[in-house]
C-alpha cells in the first residue's frame, strides 16, 4: 500500500515556509490506518517490548495501536504542564523554534525495554529529547519509529544510537 497517498501537504504552517505532513486522511480510513500500525509493528513482534512511549500528540494514535499489538504499557510524553505527577523535563530544538517535552518519573522503571513512536522524523530534535527522557528512567531503547520521515532534515543523525524504522520518507 502506498500509504502516502493518505498525507496532505499543508503549506506555510505552522508558520511560513513550512510544510506540514497532515496524517488526519491516513487516520481517517480505518483500513489504511491499520495497515500503517501492522507495517510499523512488523519487525517488532518477536521483540519483548514493555512499554510504548508516544510524543504528543499526533504520535499518541499509532503508539497506542502498537501497544495493544506489543502487549505493552503506554506511556506519553507531553508539552510541558500537561502531565499531573512529578516529571522530568527536556529542552530541545525545532526546525522553526525550540520546546520542551515531560515524562513522569515513574512511566518506566529501570531496565524496560522501550519503543518511542512519533508521526515525523524531522530534525530529530523531539525523538533526541525523548531518548533522554527514556534513558534518564533507566529504559533500554530498542527502536524509534515513525510513520513519516523528512530525510532532507537528517534528523537520524540526532538519534543514530537507536535503530530507527521510517513508514514514508520524503
Amino acid at each position: 500500500m502506498d500509504f502516502k497517498n493518505y498525507i496532505r501537504d499543508i503549506k506555510d504552517f505552522p508558520k511560513k515556509g513550512i510544510i506540514y505532513k497532515d496524517i488526519s486522511p491516513l487516520l481517517a480510513n480505518i483500513d489504511v490506518m491499520k495497515a500503517a500500525a501492522d507495517a510499523l509493528f512488523e519487525g517488532l513482534q518477536h521483540q519483548k517490548i514493555d512499554k510504548v512511549v508516544g510524543i504528543e500528540s499526533r504520535g499518541f494514535f499509532m503508539a497506542t495501536l502498537l501497544a495493544e499489538r506489543l502487549n505493552a504499557g503506554f506511556v506519553p510524553i507531553r508539552k510541558p504542564g500537561k502531565l499531573p505527577y512529578k516529571v522530568y523535563t527536556e529542552t530541545y530544538d525545532l526546525e522553526y523554534g525550540t520546546n520542551q517535552l515531560e515524562i513522569h518519573q515513574d512511566a518506566i522503571l529501570p531496565g524496560e525495554n522501550v519503543l518511542l513512536h512519533d508521526d515525523v522524523l524531522a530534525t530529530g530534535g523531539t525523538a533526541e529529547a525523548a531518548i533522554k527522557l527514556i534513558r534518564k528512567l533507566g529504559g533500554n531503547l530498542i527502536e524509534s519509529n515513525f510513520l513519516i520521515e523528512l530525510e532532507f532534515l537528517n534528523g537520524r543523525e540526532k538519534i543514530k544510537t537507536s535503530a530507527v524504522q521510517s513508514l514514508m520518507k520524503f
